[in-house]
């Protein structure tokens, strides 16, 4: 796939979100507000559907203990909870997030754009001008201001360098993106990537505290209070579904990388001699279950870490393993969906020092006592559902939609539409009484306007794999049409058997 096509791939994938309701820019009316976003009637319940899974794949149905060790064949413990966004503040002190969770930016004094260091690239020649771009940016737009600077367009003619690898005083040889002329950016500086607010009347140092960058220290905080309150022995887990937030500087690609978003993490308690047993296990069981989901072939891979990516409390340990999903705007590289990572016994550790409570467990049978080491499989809920989007729109020239969502049943916002052939009563009455009662049971379209190949597309462009249309022979012999999303394939089943008919197909994938 060209350049040309992963763009114009992407822009219609956005536009389809925005015309069908998936997802909308935050404060649109206004003009919006960069990094955020809104998740509209259909995306909303896409969204849900995947959290459901999720949770019910984690805490409500997990799976049994990993073959050839002591839990092979038994029901793993994992229990659920829902932490505040706002903590003490020491609780960031604790983790590192005040300290150390910060990016190197530098800022173009001309523009006075910011930008993060490690998305930039600087073109280098053997000329006093080096041209910079920025990460992602497309070779026609580098050629176009190439050509604006009166510079040579071929690109074997540069080294592409990272600005990472240059030294400080090389950036007076550096054209910012943006500007004609070298020299514009500044040194390096750390940048926090913490919201911060103030708690109670004072807004003073005081009284400062910070949105949550990450749901896992809601669930380190509250660890001996499940442990005390759960009946819950290592090895368990702690799931939490909830928002977080970044302040990122240079948030990107739709809803990619935002500044709000949600994450799926579990935080699994074990003893450190079965850490490894337990990483392995979670990085099998996190890739079957996003397979399950329908990601699947090339578009999906494990990558380990390199050792220059580990973060800080994986130093020591098995390290982070990536769950990443080939997205329009990272082909024909990866993006990551998920992170299995190794936390050791850093959280615990951490919190234990700071707070002056003992975070060890004491083993009743072996009277041994000892703090556990934590593997956490961590997923983007928000990204998550952009990889389902992606991978679901298909292009298909033979329909009068030109595309359709290839969504499991599982997934998709609406299970199925009841499509009265007309809007004439003797049509659209039925159809109203059959919507009624299917409704109970399942998430169902009751549409009506326009005519049936118009309804039939917007159906297919928001994933729904089954339509039930109401028409003449109804009123005869009870019996409806059924369209299959896929195929277009249309036969006739009896309305009573509608929601057996749903039943089956809409099985649950984990």
């Amino acid at each position: 796939m060209s350049d040309t096509e992963i763009t114009n791939n992407m822009k219609d994938i956005v536009s389809l979100c925005k015309r069908r309701g998936f997802i909308f820019q935050a404060s649109d009316i206004y003009g919006g507000l960069n990094g955020f976003w809104d998740y509209g009637p259909l995306g909303t319940e896409l969204k849900n559907n995947l959290r459901d899974l999720w949770w019910k794949s984690m805490v409500t149905t997990p799976p049994l203990g990993p073959k050839g060790t002591a839990y092979e064949g038994k029901p793993i413990s994992i229990v659920g909870l829902d932490s505040s966004i706002i903590q003490n503040p020491r609780t960031w002190e604790a983790s590192g997030h005040v300290g150390g969770f910060s990016d190197p930016m530098v800022d173009c004094k001309e523009t006075k754009k910011r930008y993060r260091q490690d998305h930039v690239t600087v073109l280098k020649n053997d000329s006093d001008k080096w041209p910079s771009v920025n990460e992602g940016e497309e070779q026609a737009a580098i050629e176009k201001r190439l050509k604006k600077l009166g510079m040579s367009r071929d690109m074997s003619s540069y080294t592409m360098v990272n600005l990472t690898e240059l030294a400080v005083e090389d950036y007076a040889k550096i054209i910012a993106p943006d500007v004609k002329e070298a020299g514009t950016f500044t040194a390096p500086k750390e940048f926090n990537l913490m919201f911060h607010t103030y708690v109670g009347a004072t807004a003073d140092e005081d009284n400062k505290a910070y949105l949550r960058p990450e749901t896992a220290q809601g669930i380190f905080l509250n660890y001996k209070n499940v442990m005390d309150s759960c009946r819950v022995r290592p090895p368990f887990g702690i799931a939490q579904i909830g928002k977080a937030y970044r302040n990122e500087v240079t948030p990107r690609n739709f809803i990619f990388r935002s500044r709000e978003f949600e994450q799926m993490e579990m935080e699994f308690f074990c003893h450190p001699d079965e850490a490894e047993i337990w990483h392995k296990f979670w990085i099998e069981q996190r890739q079957k279950w996003w397979e399950s989901l329908g990601i699947t072939g090339a578009n999906v891979i494990i990558r380990p870490h390199d050792s220059d990516e580990l973060a800080h409390y994986a130093k020591e340990g098995l390290g982070t393993v990536d769950v990443e999903y080939k997205f329009p705007f990272t082909a024909p590289g990866h993006g990551e969906l998920e992170g299995i990572a190794h936390r050791c016994d850093f959280d615990l550790t951490q919190h234990q020092e700071h707070s002056g409570t003992k975070m060890g467990y004491l083993d009743q049978v072996t009277n041994e006592r000892y703090i556990p080491h934590v593997i956490e499989p961590a997923a983007g809920l928000t990204r998550g559902v952009l990889a389902l989007i992606c991978e679901a729109y298909t292009v298909d020239e033979n329909r009068p939609s030109g595309l359709y969502l290839n969504l499991h049943p599982a997934l998709a916002p609406k299970k199925a539409a009841i499509l009265p052939l007309t809007a004439k009563d003797d049509h659209a009455g039925p159809a109203t009484e059959l919507y009624l009662e299917l409704r109970e049971e399942f998430a169902i379209d009751l549409d009506i306007k326009q005519n049936i190949g118009k309804r039939y597309a917007r159906q297919d462009e928001i994933g729904t794999p089954y339509c039930f249309t109401v028409d003449g022979q109804t009123a005869e012999d009870g019996t409806v049409t059924v369209r299959d999303r896929n195929t277009m394939e249309q036969h006739r089943i009896h309305k009573d058997e509608i929601a057996a008919f749903l039943r089956k197909n809409i099985k649950a994938i984990c």
